[in-house]
This record gives C-alpha cells, structure tokens and sequence, in this order.
C-alpha cells in the first residue's frame, strides 16, 4: 500500500502506511531500498532528481539513525509521491527480451575500440566524435545494422523527460536521414 501509494501520487496515504509500517517495527532501511527501487522504475527521467533524494535519504539515514532519521524517510517519500511519474526504465525488459530471442548483433567496426593494436583491423575507423560537432550531435550508427530505425526507449510526456524527448526526436530525424543509403556524413 506504501509504495503504491507513493506511485499513485497520493502524499497522504503514503505518510500514512509509512507511519503504520514504522510503528509495526518495519525496518527503515527496507523502505528506503523500496523508495530507491520506486525512484527508477516509477519516476525515472520524469524527474531525475528522484533518484538522488531516495539515495540522499538512504545516506542520511545511515548518518543519524534513528529517531532522527525519519526525517530524511519522510521527506523522500513526500518528494516522490508529488513527482512526476514515468516507467521508462522499464522499457529495458523489451531489449533484453528482443536479444535473448536474436541473440546479439555485430558491434558496427567504426564503434570498436580503436587502439594502436586494433587500427590494422579497421576498428574505429570512420568514428565520429560527437563533441567535434555542433550542439555535440553527430549522426552516426551506434545500434547493429540489422536494428537500424529501431526506436527502444519511448519516454514519457512528463516533467524532465518531455524535454528531453523533444531533443531526442530531432536527434532521431538527424539520424535516420543520416543513415538512409547514399547519404553523407555531416561536415564539422
């Protein structure tokens, strides 16, 4: 009920199974384990900063100890319950399932690492550094070739993550324009 409460959104009934699991002798650290679970799977890129209060409460708590400790407990479950809520994370089941049933694709030789020893091989040979280009962005393969124009990751419409999907689908356009046949890489 605790941390489906915090998922819900609803601060109130979270403060209320936190305090009845408290007063039942649950283990303090057992909760903020859940609340740091709940912080990536449940609120993820919505809110990165999610993560850092759950880990920060968790931290606090090994510092103080209670009773004091509560206090860090009680704000990181306030602090989740009224955060923007995504299961982007998540979406990293589909991956691993998709690779469990294909098996694993060639790593692209312009991504290999291209050491001293490795360059005879060809390996990163063609690697474009994204820092080299503007807004640090360069198109270039980066899955298998079999995966091209496989979208994985669909984040949500929600707090941080909205943001960063807008970038993400100018970066996908660039890309999948950069990889049709016959085009040209971009110019620095």
């Amino acid at each position: 009920a605790f941390i489906k409460s915090v998922r819900g959104s609803d601060p109130d009934a979270a403060l209320y199974w936190l305090a009845k699991m408290l007063i039942a002798g649950e283990d303090p650290r057992f909760i903020l384990r859940r609340l740091i679970v709940l912080a990536s799977e449940d609120i993820g890129l919505a809110d990165p900063q999610g993560m850092v209060v759950a880990s920060a409460a968790a931290s606090a708590f090994e510092y103080l100890g209670l009773p004091e400790g509560i206090f860090p407990i009680v704000e990181a479950t306030l602090y989740l319950a009224t955060a923007p809520k995504s299961n982007s994370a998540t979406q990293f089941f589909a991956v691993r399932k998709l690779i469990e049933e294909q098996g694993l694709g060639a790593v692209p030789t312009h991504l290999m690492d291209g050491n001293r020893d490795a360059r005879g091989l060809g390996h990163g040979a063609g690697y474009r550094y994204p820092h080299d280009f503007p807004g640090h962005f360069t198109p270039q393969q980066y899955l298998p070739t079999h995966l091209l124009g496989t979208h994985f990751y669909q984040p949500s419409d929600q707090g941080y993550e909205a943001r960063a999907a807008e970038r993400l689908a100018a970066w996908r356009k660039a890309q999948d324009e950069a990889l049709k046949p016959g085009s040209k890489p971009p110019e620095k």
